[in-house]
């Protein structure tokens, strides 16, 4: 990094402003080990101090990227003796080591434990590389909310259309009730007759009026009761059922990155930062990858689901899927690095600290005796998962539902998806394999490097001597003659047969004649009788 007095004095001014720290310590220097009040001033990743609190020049600063600072004790001198000794062991020191070599310890103390506490913690959170990661999440979750006001949008778009029909509707029971109120009028005349009516006659239409209405309620009970035992009612609670076991699932999904992020991503990822750091930034990403970005995805799509069941008995999903699909391509990478993931972690386990140090955090709680490996599969079942539950959802859906199409829409995206992954992860595992295979072999074999090669099978052949002149034309196994039988160690690919031998420390060697047999040139003679 680099800096010019103009860059300095102009974040040294910011600091002073806006720093998110700011008050007076005590700095040990290096060079007479003394302590000297300063008033220092932290803006983002920068320490700046100055002589004194009005001071408008900065007299050093510091760059705290990649920096641990942590509480240490009082020196031993400080312990008893003086007045002076007593007012200096009530002081509160703390250290910031630097990541870089050769750069000395900065030694700090202060008077007010509370005020310690808030140096250490600010001091902790200066890293420019913390607030990137921030600023990824951030936007994230702003991409996520763009789709959701332009889905809004649409809505807002298709009720102001509903409403202008509502207000067509009402004008047109306006004119019917005119209508109506112009015929009542001339039906008054004969109301007026009806009210000499005789009170016996009265008394009989009372009594048939009360006898409709309970033959409508009746009529009315009976229709509820059939519905309520018609296959109809039976499948829309079959289907209310699934969408409750799919919100209890979901919610569980989201406990278990949780626990993955919070539990195991976030400490190695603060580990890694340490002075002897027992893994490095480079597997932390290959073991987790993007676990976090699926954490928040799910989180938004859990919320999504609990406010359609508080809607309850109106559950509509088929909008959450759609603004769900396009984000679940964040999968293909997840699970296409799954298998490599696993790998780096047991290669880390080799190290014992690190084998320690994930053995404190799988003795939490939070984790319930489940081990890393068990979090960092739960993600390669969740888009089966969705697959299986929307065939049960459209299973106990009618055909005219309102969201029959777009379940079914969301269905076969779904599944298009996990083809596509599982094709990759199959030729991502046979490259391995492939790889594998050609770094036992000594020489090593520069077909195996070749995409398209895939891998059979492999085992143990008895190689056998060639046949005498004569009695038959073609030999086994290549050119090569043999005066005894000899164990082979082989290996069948689709485009080519290796054959190797294993020497007394159990490396492999092509043979030099015959050992990479293209499957092109060769014809398979099975010989039905023993020679």
């Amino acid at each position: 990094v680099r800096y010019n007095e103009g860059h300095a004095l102009y974040l040294a001014l910011l600091a002073r402003k806006e720093g998110t720290k700011r008050g007076y310590l005590s700095k040990k220097t290096a060079e007479t080990n003394r302590w000297h009040e300063k008033w220092f001033a932290l803006y983002q990743n920068v320490l700046f101090y100055f002589e004194g609190e009005q001071s408008a020049r900065p007299a050093g600063m510091y760059m705290l990227e990649g920096c641990n600072c942590e509480r240490v004790a009082a020196p031993k001198g400080c312990a008893a003796g003086s007045a002076r000794d007593a007012a200096l062991d009530k002081q509160h020191y703390f250290t910031v080591l630097f990541g870089h070599e050769g750069q000395k310890p900065l030694e700090l103390r202060c008077e007010d434990e509370v005020d310690g506490d808030e140096w250490v913690e600010a001091i902790h959170q200066a890293s420019y590389s913390d607030i990137l990661i921030e600023r990824e999440v951030l936007m994230q979750k702003y991409i996520h909310l763009v789709q959701i006001v332009e889905t809004e949008k649409v809505a807002a778009n298709q009720l102001r259309h509903q409403l202008e029909d509502q207000d067509t509707e009402i004008e047109r029971l306006k004119s019917e009730i005119v209508a109506l109120n112009k015929t009542k009028e001339k039906m008054r005349p004969y109301q007026g007759n009806q009210e000499d009516e005789d009170p016996d006659i009265k008394k009989i239409k009372k009594v048939q009026s009360f006898m409709r209405g309970w033959l409508c309620r009746r009529k009315w009970k009976t229709i509820v009761q059939d519905y309520i035992c018609s296959p109809h009612a039976e499948s829309m609670r079959k289907r209310n059922q699934i969408v409750f076991n799919m919100v209890e699932a979901e919610s569980e999904y989201v406990h278990q990155l949780y626990v993955l992020v919070n539990c195991f991503l976030r400490p190695l990822r603060m580990a890694a930062s340490s002075k002897k750091p027992p893994i490095s930034h480079d597997d932390v990403s290959s073991i987790f990858l993007n676990s976090e970005t699926i954490m928040f995805l799910h989180e938004i799509f859990h919320q999504g689901l609990k406010a359609r069941i508080a809607n309850w008995p109106t559950l509509i999903l088929a909008d959450l899927f759609d603004i769900l699909l396009p984000m679940l391509n964040i999968y293909q990478e997840f699970v296409r690095n799954h298998q490599y993931s696993l790998q780096v972690l047991a290669n880390c386990k080799q190290n014992r600290d690190f084998d320690k140090l994930l053995k404190q955090y799988e003795a939490n709680p939070a984790c319930e005796g489940r081990m890393l490996e068990t979090f960092l599969t739960y993600p390669m079942f969740q888009i089966p998962r969705y697959i299986i539950t929307l065939h049960e959802l459209l299973a106990h859906t009618p055909h005219e539902h309102v969201e029959r199409k777009s379940l079914e829409f969301a269905k076969s995206k779904l599944e298009e998806l996990s083809r596509i992954m599982h094709d990759e992860v199959s030729d991502t595992e046979n490259i391995r394999k492939n790889l594998a295979i050609e770094r036992t072999i000594v020489e090593g074999c520069d077909i195996l490097l070749d995409t398209s090669q895939t891998f059979i099978r492999q085992g143990s052949l008895i190689q056998v001597p060639s046949v005498e002149r004569g009695k038959l034309s073609k030999v086994r196994l290549g050119s090569l003659s043999l005066k005894k039988e000899g164990e082979r160690q082989c290996f069948l690919f689709t485009k080519h047969f290796l054959i190797c031998t294993r020497s007394s420390g159990g490396k492999l060697h092509l043979l030099k004649t015959g050992g990479v047999l293209s499957l092109m040139e060769c014809t398979l003679v099975e010989e039905t009788e023993a020679s």
